[in-house]
């Protein structure tokens, strides 16, 4: 019998995608506190919030592999949280026309039973379209309301077409959850993704 696969998310995303690997597992909730620390690199607290999300639930599956995953968004070297409001929303979007921007994606991965622990981190670099007007971003929010997504964008979604140009390892990084890395980090704890465990 496999072990039981884990997503420490409540993210709807992430279990979309890892739904692509055809293997079950189970979401939980997450209960670790996202605050910011002040000074913090960005990639630092991407790494540290996936670790914090999966070390969470660790006392509720003794043997289980689980999987923590965070993004944050990063501007002018400003982390750029979840806008919230629509305003935010497209003040963020609006600032982005005029220099690119970095996606950091951290995912951490326990095997509770081995007592074993991986944590990857995925950069993506990407431009916004300069000739995105106003209007067009303030209709993007409005329509596809992505005032709960780092960076105020759903690249899954209607988002992809406000950008000119990404850079990265893996897109599905981009979306939450690096799927390339889960699959090398699985194999790594013996977890067959094909076959019988």
């Amino acid at each position: 019998m496999k072990k039981q696969l884990v997503l420490a998310s409540t993210s709807a995303f992430r279990a979309e995608l890892l739904r692509r690997l055809a293997i079950p597992f189970s979401t939980v909730s997450p209960r670790c506190d996202e605050a910011e620390i002040t000074g913090e690199k960005p990639q630092d607290m991407a790494k540290r919030l996936a670790i914090l999300k999966a070390e969470s639930v660790v006392d509720e599956f003794p043997n289980a592999i689980i999987i923590g995953s965070d993004q944050v968004a990063v501007l002018d070297n400003k982390i750029l949280r979840k806008p919230g409001t629509v305003e935010r929303a497209c003040e963020q979007l609006a600032r982005m026309r005029c220099v690119h921007h970095q996606l950091f994606t951290a995912m951490h991965v326990i095997d509770t039973e081995k007592d074993i622990s991986r944590t990857v981190i995925n950069q993506a670099n990407l431009w916004l379209r300069k000739d995105v007007s106003d209007q067009q971003i303030e209709h993007y929010v409005l329509t596809e309301k992505p005032l709960n997504c780092a960076g105020s964008y759903k690249l899954e979604g209607a988002g992809i077409a406000l950008f000119d140009k990404i850079e990265c390892n893996d897109w599905t990084a981009i979306i939450g959850l690096p799927l390339l890395e889960l699959g090398k980090i699985l194999h790594e704890m013996d977890y067959q993704i094909f076959g019988k465990q």
